[in-house]
């Protein structure tokens, strides 16, 4: 009854349809024993990042690329194999595979054949929004793994997608242009390399100058000392002074013409998301709700019930 009843919230908020039946708040409760299964997963990733709070942008690219890759989140990305979706290029940088396979270890010492690894990465990533500065949220649970995870099956979007295309692409698995807006906040915690953005700052649209939407400053910064003869290295995403934190200055960046993916810049500017960043990078408290609930409405896309998936005893491979 509770599941039912779990699900018909979900339902009136406009979080999941009716096929995301099997999943609720506090699925594994009695499921484990006397073990708490969010509290194990919450454990090992508080410890991990400890350590290491880069594991925040890792799981967060982790759950988006699982996710949008084949518009289902089944954990196929954690598969491994010679044709599998982690040698995709777009995965070719995707981290975090190693957490979830702590935890799943753990569980499976616990609980053998009961939590799965989506689940895992779910929860893991709830966590680690929480640890980084972002609010608690429940995540409902209860989904299977997927059988197959193919490199020929990922299309995700490109760095310099267009503002229609990147609102036509989210809104083919139901989000709304704010929630897109919402979602790409999640470039918070985020990388890219300079090779992503060279044209930028030295040659944009072959004119042998750089971007003119992005900050002069910056350009001088990113083209002279980041930058210069060396196409990967790292490029923070948000302020250095941010990046490990969950919060709305990647949207305050934005309005300073220091988006550094096209799309990132783009959505600064276009009449139809402008007042969406604005709004967004004025209140800091606003972003963390909508982007909690956003994430939870991208961990119920595609997801994949005892029917259709496995709980995997290896997050690496299949049964």
């Amino acid at each position: 009854m509770a599941k039912h009843v779990a699900v018909v919230v979900l339902l009136v908020l406009g979080l999941v349809n009716s096929s995301y039946a099997g999943t609720s708040v506090g699925y594994y409760t009695g499921k484990c024993g006397s073990k708490d299964v969010e509290s194990i997963i919450k454990g090992i990733v508080q410890a991990r990042f400890s350590y290491d709070p880069d594991i925040i942008a890792f799981l967060l690219r982790l759950l988006f690329h699982d996710t949008m890759g084949n518009k289902k989140t089944d954990g196929s990305l954690l598969l491994k194999g010679p044709n599998s979706e982690q040698t995709a290029v777009p995965n070719f940088t995707v981290k975090g595979y190693d957490l979830i396979d702590t935890i799943k270890e753990a569980l499976e010492q616990e609980c053998p054949g009961v939590v799965s690894c989506t689940d895992i990465m779910v929860a893991a990533t709830r966590d680690a929004v929480l640890l980084a500065g972002g609010i608690y949220f429940d995540v409902p649970l209860g989904r299977y793994d997927g059988k197959v995870g193919l490199a020929s099956n990922v299309v995700l979007p490109p760095p310099d997608i267009s503002v229609a295309n990147a609102i036509a692409y989210y809104g083919e698995v139901g989000f709304t242009d704010l929630e897109t807006i919402v979602l790409l906040g999640g470039h918070t915690v985020g990388v890219t390399h300079c090779n992503v953005i060279k044209d930028r700052l030295y040659n944009y649209k072959g004119t042998q100058l750089p971007d003119p939407a992005l900050n002069a400053f910056y350009v001088f910064f990113l083209g002279n000392i980041i930058c210069q003869n060396n196409d990967e290295m790292f490029v923070f995403l948000d302020s250095p002074n941010s990046v490990r934190t969950v919060d709305n200055s990647y949207y305050q960046m934005l309005l300073q013409g220091m988006g550094i993916l096209p799309i990132d810049n783009a959505i600064a500017f276009d009449p139809s998301t402008a007042s969406y960043v604005q709004d967004l990078a004025n209140n800091n408290d606003y972003f963390l709700d909508l982007f909690a609930k956003v994430l939870v409405k991208m961990s119920l896309v595609g997801v994949l019930d005892e029917y259709e998936g496995e709980i995997r005893q290896q997050c690496w491979k299949t049964n």
